[in-house]
């Protein structure tokens, strides 16, 4: 999957990210901003799978809770839950044994080759890998409301660095099982 296609898949939650910030109008308009994006990108089906459900499922609450109520709970607890929604929703969709992933990767993937297993377990490494990065930022946004004396920057910055590095692993990984199975594939017919 190209960089440019994973962060298109998560461009409600990226979106989400950018626009929140200080104050409750930019918070609102992340929300609306980012539920909006998710029901553009279902309709025109770019966004999909468990991913999407996670973003229906969270901006519908948030949009409730946040932007109708003024839930003050959800707003002091937004890392924690948007987190919160994709991990759940990554961990679901390893334990039914449909990577999310693997909605994406079958997109420029030969279907012949959508049940061979080394396809399955690749799509299995790289969504655990997405859900270890969602699960880790839920344990940061939790860590932030005991431990004060970090500045926000220096959370952001490793949140967004754990994103980063998974989204090159995402990028990387395929790449390098391919060129793994073709050197094995010309050694095969060497020591024939």
């Amino acid at each position: 999957m190209s960089l440019l296609k994973l962060l298109l898949s998560f461009a409600p939650w990226i979106a989400f990210m950018f626009i929140s910030g200080p104050g409750m109008f930019r918070l609102k308009l992340g929300i609306v901003v980012a539920a909006l994006l998710v029901i553009i990108m279902a309709v025109t089906k770019l966004h999909r799978g468990v991913i999407l459900w996670a973003g229906v499922i969270f901006f519908s609450y948030a949009i409730i809770a946040v932007v109708l109520f003024n839930d003050m709970w959800a707003v002091n607890n937004m890392g924690m839950l948007s987190h919160g929604a994709l991990a759940l929703g990554t961990w679901f969709s390893v334990a039914i044994g449909r990577p999310f992933t693997m909605d994406y990767a079958k997109q420029h993937t030969d279907p012949a080759l959508w049940n061979n297993p080394v396809f399955l377990r690749t799509n299995y490494i790289i969504t655990s890998a997405w859900g270890i990065v969602f699960t880790a930022g839920v344990l940061l946004a939790w860590l932030r409301t005991f431990i004060h004396n970090i500045p926000h920057w220096q959370w952001e910055t490793l949140q967004y660095t754990l994103m980063l590095i998974t989204m090159l692993f995402t990028n990387w990984y395929p790449a390098y099982i391919r060129k793994r199975r073709a050197e094995q594939s010309c050694a095969c017919k060497i020591d024939q």
